[in-house]
């Protein structure tokens, strides 16, 4: 049996295209989602892969819409392989069920690791290079050393509650407590 899947990615898009396509294709059930490709809530795409069976071909009509990249849509066809479910894209021909088809989505995998494998790479690489210009990746701290020695000089003279010190230093209340656990003891 094929079963079809459309998705389109705004309420206001019109999936009739896709959905001539696939019973043209011969879809005898067809699933719909209206959902970003990159959103991994996608409920009638998991229900199609679900009610898929052994000996079904699971159609779509381009690649795009089951898979934003080519990790997921490797990840899906190998999901549904094991499973003994074919796959088939209309627009790109591709048909897992054949040789052929099977031979394109081992290539594409292959891209996927090594397109993976490269941003990996050039990232090690861009991180150590700034590490060399002297700078260090992630979020600037929320206080300084000389934030911590004035805050603590201000908690000791008992003037002010920790809530005024963080208001004063400009952090909140619980970043005060995460650089000084002791402040906990001034908060009222």
């Amino acid at each position: 049996m094929k079963i079809g899947y459309v998705r389109v990615s705004t309420w206001d898009q019109d999936p009739t295209l896709q959905e001539d396509a696939l019973r043209s294709a011969g879809c005898e059930h067809l699933f719909f989602d209206r959902a970003s490709g990159g959103s991994t809530a996608r409920p009638q795409l998991a229900a199609a892969l679900q009610f898929a069976r052994r000996g079904d071909v699971v159609v779509v009509w381009k690649m795009d819409r089951l898979a934003r990249s080519v990790a997921q849509l490797v990840q899906i066809i190998a999901d549904l392989r094991e499973r003994e479910i074919g796959f088939q894209s209309l627009t790109e021909a591709l048909d897992t069920t054949t040789p052929s088809g099977m031979m394109l989505i081992h290539t594409m995998a292959a891209v996927g690791e090594f397109e993976k494998a490269l941003i990996s790479e050039r990232t090690r690489a861009a991180l150590a290079a700034a590490r060399q210009r002297g700078r260090v990746g992630g979020r600037p701290r929320a206080m300084t050393e000389q934030d911590v020695v004035a805050a603590k000089a201000m908690l000791r003279s008992n003037e002010m509650t920790a809530a005024e010190v963080a208001r004063q230093i400009g952090v909140s209340v619980s970043t005060l407590y995460r650089w000084i656990p002791a402040a906990r003891s001034f908060a009222s």
